[in-house]
């Protein structure tokens, strides 16, 4: 069966999809575990539809759109027959809270949805299906309900949905009798011989479609069937004989109404120019970062929305003359020159292959570094380093490691254009240059370069190539003013030039530095691990009786639930669900040790993935260089990739020993980490001016026991462990906006004494409690909340009608400022130390920026004056009301070095 699209032509297509069909498949074949917001808010039917439809946009390139959905009312056909699909199960409550945010979707596109009442979507899609074909347009249908078969004739093709939506096969008139045996319009006679579960229809017992197209074949339809129905022999002949009632009535209610009373034609369906906006306002709140970028990617149907593109005067200076071109174009006080570069970087290191120059009056300059004379280098290099030569860049790490691996040094940046963005549009996860000149500038990166004549690159491709770039140089220059602009209306300017554009050179530094690393400690741990796991393995094994799969969820489910008779967990598509949650409860209520087993083999071999990941990643000099990512997180926390240095653990004994790996390099003396004491409760104090709570900072006690003492009315030498770590949970989670569902949760108690001890943590803190009902009041307001240094992290959602959008935005609403605050005191105290190191002229460096902690490299004598600029540099980051303490530790190792 023929299963790629047709080449589109230039004729009207129709597009026409069955909404809750195909998100209705999507809910289950996509595992809910594994898609949903960081706030918990279940997205797997929104992200399957919303892949699916940007797919098929995209192969079928549709001129006209429609998405029908059911409605909750009674249709015509319960009226015929009560029992009409009784037989569903219940709608999961998941799948329910998703269909709002398809519908937002499908709005942020313009694509015009439709339901009727009384009438399903198939009839909808009936209508204008029959309608499209008297107009002779081409019409689409993607529904996973075969009913639509019906439909399929010579202007009519339907795609059916197989493996959940992924994969769409087409049904033409041929296609439908090659699979059923009978021509589309006789398949609805099949259907009500055979019947469909689905819709609670019961076909004839003992008839499939074989003998049901063969009867139709033989009789030329129904009609002619019923009229010979005394003729037809044996079993199957009898046993329609007796159901022919039921066949027809399945036959009356399985018919589409081609007759729906809708406001819109299929001409009145043309798709529309989607709101950029809104869009990415959207897939921010949803997290669908791989979805905007495939969409802005692949919908090339939608109108262009750029008004102009960039003109820039393009030259390659010959030898000698780069100096000149830069004295005359690049060198006037004040004025910003826009730089692009290529190459490959990452790992610590990169390679400068090309780089261009735009000025804002239209001169341009390409060159290319392997080719330079001496004398241009020089030039080149100088004016790249000379800090008062002001220079746009977009993503400027990336090229600075670039620069660095030819010697050259890159300063004087006073805007990299990703960073701004990100400030300006913190829930925003890529910042790909064309899609932000196009949203700021209404121009299009790709285009307009005219080179004046000058360019003499032999080759199109080069010299296509060295535009593009200088084109690319231009739309920075200018997208750095629109953005200065945003920034000064928004108030994060000073964020920008005082805190991300400095921390750009100092990751960039820790990059190309590294950590070294000992690869022989890594192979044995990770043969260590492989043998817990084998261990691990067989013991689980030798509990159940026999061997199963326990990295296979179906094969768990069924020895949890099918063999051993384990007390059910939450139901899914594919059975129970065997996530480490849902486990860890289970064991908590019946105690089979299986159940540890399972989880203890899932945390080692996660650990040991971890490992082998590690050990490759080691360069040429012995160490590893992770890339450092500022613009991930929306509260402004840094993230790490290749490896991500934050996913290893330090709570079990062999995730320390991971850390073991990490060591100091030849040449220094050992390792030293710095962090931060429980800094997001002192900023928490400080935010909300709670007295009892700053009082409990600066005793010089525990903190949490003193807490816990207020909180329980005991003295701090009664608290016990447990009264401590439930106060501990409390005052952690309430910097993470915890919920008492979600305290409960944490601490295995009933939600009602959770939101008891809530209440008994507020009447002592009321301080607290008055920031953080403040906290979310002010941002519904303001539509943001706001860090100490001002960054915004901005809620629309906070005024949302929907209610699972609305809570997801209070809760980030409590988070944002106290995260966000954390994060922007770690940066300027790496922008603090760094800045002593180099005053000082001290060999000891600064490696890592994990969580709250910094890692450093002590040079050989130099470990109390790194220690104490540490303190004084990390303590002085920010004045709090709740003083900042700074813990140390050093060591060999990172492990070692921990305290």
């Amino acid at each position: 069966m023929e299963t790629t699209a047709p080449t589109p032509d230039n004729s009207d297509r129709l597009l026409l999809l069955d909404g809750h069909s195909l998100a209705y498949r999507a809910f289950f074949a996509l595992p809910l575990e594994n898609f949903s917001t960081t706030d918990g808010q279940p997205t797997n039917a929104v992200y399957g539809f919303t892949s699916m439809l940007i797919n098929v946009l995209r192969d079928e390139q549709p001129t006209h759109i429609a998405v029908a959905f059911d409605r909750s009312e009674p249709t015509f056909r319960h009226e015929q027959y009560v029992e009409y699909k009784a037989g569903r199960a219940k709608t999961p409550d998941e799948f329910r809270s998703q269909v709002s945010l398809i519908f937002e979707v499908l709005d942020a596109l313009r694509i015009p949805r439709l339901s009727v009442a009384g009438y399903e979507a198939d009839d909808i899609i009936a209508t204008l299906s029959s309608q499209a074909s008297e107009l002779g347009m081409t019409t689409l249908v993607v529904t996973g309900d075969r009913d639509a078969f019906q439909l399929v004739n010579e202007h009519v093709t339907v795609l059916y949905p197989v493996r959940g939506v992924s994969e769409l096969v087409r049904y033409d008139p041929d296609a439908v009798a090659k699979k059923y045996g009978v021509p589309p319009e006789r398949y609805r006679e099949l259907a009500a011989l055979v019947g469909e579960t689905s819709d609670n229809l019961p076909g004839v017992p003992g008839v499939g479609p074989k003998t049901a197209a063969k009867w139709l074949t033989q009789h030329g339809d129904l009609d002619g069937l019923v009229a010979n129905v005394d003729q037809l022999k044996g079993k199957a002949g009898a046993s329609l004989r007796e159901h022919l009632p039921q066949v027809l009535r399945n036959h009356q209610i399985n018919k589409l109404d081609c007759a729906v009373p809708l406001e819109a034609a299929p001409r009145d369906l043309r798709l529309g120019q989607w709101d950029r906006d809104e869009i990415h306002t959207l897939f921010d709140a949803l997290q669908f970062r791989v979805l905007r970028e495939r969409l802005y990617a692949t919908l090339s149907s939608v109108e262009p929305e750029a008004e102009e593109g960039f003109e820039v005067e393009l030259s390659r200076p010959d030898p000698g003359e780069l100096e000149t071109w830069l004295a005359e174009h690049a060198s006037t006080p004040g004025e910003r020159v826009g730089l692009a570069v290529t190459g490959g970087w990452g790992r610590g290191t990169g390679e400068l292959t090309g780089l261009a120059l735009a000025t804002g009056r239209g001169p341009a300059v390409f060159v290319e570094p392997a080719e330079l004379a001496e004398a241009d280098e020089r030039a080149l290099a100088g004016w790249l380093a000379d800090a008062k030569r002001p220079k746009a860049i977009h993503e400027a790490k990336g090229p600075m490691l670039a620069l660095a691996a030819r010697g050259l040094t890159l300063d004087g940046v006073t805007s990299d254009t990703a960073l701004a963005a990100y400030l300006a549009l913190p829930g925003q996860r890529t910042f790909d240059l064309a899609d932000l000149v196009l949203r700021y500038l209404h121009k299009d990166v790709s285009g307009g370069a005219d080179t004046g004549g000058q360019l003499t690159i032999d080759g199109s491709a080069e010299a296509d190539a060295a535009r593009d770039l200088a084109v690319r140089a231009r739309a920075v220059l200018e997208l750095a003013e629109a953005l200065d602009r945003d920034l000064e209306r928004r108030g994060a300017a000073r964020l920008l030039q005082e805190v991300e554009l400095p921390l750009v050179t100092v990751l960039a530094e820790m990059e190309r530095a590294g950590i070294a690393v000992d690869t022989d400690h890594f192979a044995e741990l990770s043969s260590s691990l492989g043998a817990q796991v084998r261990d691990t393995e067989q013991r689980a094994h030798e509990v159940v009786g026999h061997e199963f799969n326990l990295g296979s969820p179906k094969q768990v489910q069924q020895v949890l639930f099918e063999e051993l008779g384990l007390p059910k967990t939450k139901r899914t598509k594919t059975g129970y669900t065997t996530d480490s949650e849902a486990l860890t409860g289970l064991l908590a209520k019946d105690g089979h040790p299986v159940l540890a087993h399972i989880l203890r083999w899932r945390e080692v071999a996660k650990l040991k993935s971890i490992v082998d990941s590690l050990i490759p990643m080691a360069a040429e000099d012995g160490r590893i260089h992770t890339t450092f990512n500022q613009m991930v997180a929306a509260t402004g926390r840094l993230s790490s990739t290749d490896p991500n240095l934050q996913n290893i653990p330090i709570r079990t004994a062999e995730g320390r020993q991971i850390r073991e790996g990490f060591v100091v390099g030849e040449g220094f003396e050992c390792l030293l980490t710095a962090d931060y004491s429980q800094i997001e409760l002192r900023i928490m104090a400080h935010l909300s001016g709670d007295e009892a709570l700053i009082e409990a900072f600066t005793s010089g006690a525990d903190f949490h026991t003193i807490t816990a003492s207020r909180v329980f009315g005991l003295p701090p030498e009664q608290i016990d462990g447990e009264l401590r770590a439930r106060i501990k949970a409390m005052n952690y989670g309430l910097a993470y906006g915890l919920s008492p569902f979600g305290l409960a949760a944490q601490l295995g108690i009933p939600a009602e004494e959770a939101r008891l001890l809530m209440a008994e943590y507020f009447e002592q803190f009321g301080g607290v409690r008055d920031y953080l009902q403040g906290v979310v009041r002010q941002a519904r307001k303001d539509g943001y909340t706001e860090t100490i240094l001002g960054r915004r992290r901005y809620l629309p959602d906070l005024t949302s009608d929907n209610r699972q959008r609305r809570e997801m935005a209070e809760r980030m609403a409590l988070n944002a400022p106290i995260q966000g605050s954390a994060a922007d005191i770690i940066k300027v105290a790496s922008l603090n130390v760094d800045r002593a190191l180099r005053e000082r002229g001290l060999a000891s460096r600064m490696l890592l920026q994990v969580h709250d902690e910094l890692v450093f490299e002590v040079a050989p004598g130099e470990l109390a004056e790194l220690q104490d600029l540490v303190r004084t540099q990390m303590s002085a980051a920010y004045t709090l009301r709740a003083p900042l303490e700074v813990s140390m530790g050093t060591g060999r190792t990172w492990q070692d070095a921990g305290h």
